[in-house]
């Protein structure tokens, strides 16, 4: 589970963005909070109708993702309200950077360095693109809280001569640890 500020901004991000399809969604207002499911299938028609069967589906698609809403967190003025574990400070008291057991999400792509490219067009924010840093042909992106999704191929990494942002793959820093 992944907590989210602002629902619409998160599903737009993981529908849109990264192609996933929301299979289910349920409110609880006695707890102050919702869930959405959001998975990768290619036909939204597959989706069943009735909660049970949408049930179902949710856990029994691989890659299915629930996204949690607290009621109120699309409220607080930060741009992040939750720790995403990456030797971030969101929400410590003393504002010192915590290690956190999360790291990031991992999805596959037919190719990184296209799907970049439509990342950027569409204002993804990166954290590193295809060919920065030492490992080469992957790249990180943020969600609308933060959160990396790393965008590995379905596949063998075969790096190309420039990525999305200009990188060339020959040259440029090596790998840098951001959990420290």
């Amino acid at each position: 589970m992944v907590r989210v500020k602002d629902p619409k901004a998160s599903l737009d991000f993981y529908c849109n963005v990264l192609g996933f399809k929301l299979l289910m969604y349920r409110e609880f207002p006695q707890w102050e909070f919702n869930v959405y499911f959001v998975a990768p299938i290619a036909d939204a028609s597959t989706i069943p109708e009735d909660e049970d069967g949408r049930w179902a589906m949710c856990m029994n698609t691989p890659g299915c993702l629930e996204l949690t809403w607290n009621y109120g967190s699309e409220k607080e003025d930060a741009k992040y309200v939750y720790n995403t574990g990456n030797g971030d400070s969101t929400g410590t008291s003393d504002g010192q950077k915590i290690k956190g057991g999360f790291g990031h999400i991992g999805i596959t792509v037919p190719n990184v360095y296209r799907a970049c490219e439509r990342f950027k067009e569409m204002g993804c924010d990166f954290h590193k693109s295809p060919n920065g840093g030492g490992m080469k042909g992957l790249a990180f992106i943020k969600d609308p809280d933060g959160y990396l999704v790393e965008i590995l191929p379905q596949g063998k990494m075969v790096p190309e001569a420039i990525d999305c942002m200009g990188v060339a793959a020959e040259g440029g820093e090596g790998y840098k640890d951001n959990s420290k």
